[in-house]
């Protein structure tokens, strides 16, 4: 007996019996060519997938635009922002105007305020990168110094000997920078 007969059973005869190669149905062929040719504008979606293989599975090939949702997303988030920005504008308390808040300044701040005004055109009329560098963290200690004199002076606008020391810190930080601009430079 043959080995080949031993292991041929009906189930082996039957996979033989089928052909090698199987073409779809040209309907097939059809809906690939259609689908090549759209261009898709963005990822179908588990619905439109399920429905066009319900469609097919009918015979009647159905093709179906699906909407993208991000427009609609857009013009919700644009909405909210347009609301919390009126609610905003409504519910917060006004500030009030720069011509008002300079009035209610008391006289120290506005003496600071000169004392500053005229510092910064001094400086502005000095060249401020020909300085040394070890010049550089003393007149970076002076600038904070007089930040923080500012500060004070707006957290406790009766305190007079304030005023004092900005002007102080002010004229060593020009004299400072005047002596490091100078010809002979400045000596350690």
């Amino acid at each position: 007996m043959n080995q080949q007969d031993d292991y041929d059973d009906p189930l082996l005869q039957r996979l033989r019996a089928l052909p090698s190669e199987r073409l779809p149905p040209a309907a097939v062929w059809q809906r690939i060519a259609v689908d090549l040719q759209e261009v898709p504008r963005s990822p179908p979606t588990l619905a439109a997938t399920l429905a066009a293989t319900l469609a097919a599975q009918d015979g009647a090939p159905v093709l179906r635009r699906v909407r993208p949702r991000w427009p609609r997303y857009a013009v919700a988030a644009a909405l909210v922002l347009a609301v919390t920005g009126i609610a905003t504008i409504w519910l917060l308390p006004q500030q009030p105007p720069a011509a008002v808040a300079a009035v209610e300044a008391s006289p120290l701040q506005l003496q600071a305020n000169t004392i500053t005004y005229q510092y910064r055109q001094a400086m502005a009329a000095m060249p401020q990168d020909t300085l040394p560098a070890e010049l550089q963290p003393a007149l970076r200690e002076l600038d904070e110094s007089a930040g923080s004199i500012r500060s004070a002076i707006a957290q406790s606008p009766d305190a007079g000997f304030l005023l004092g020391q900005l002007q102080r810190t002010y004229a060593l930080r020009l004299e400072l920078t005047r002596r490091g601009l100078a010809p002979t430079g400045f000596s350690t």
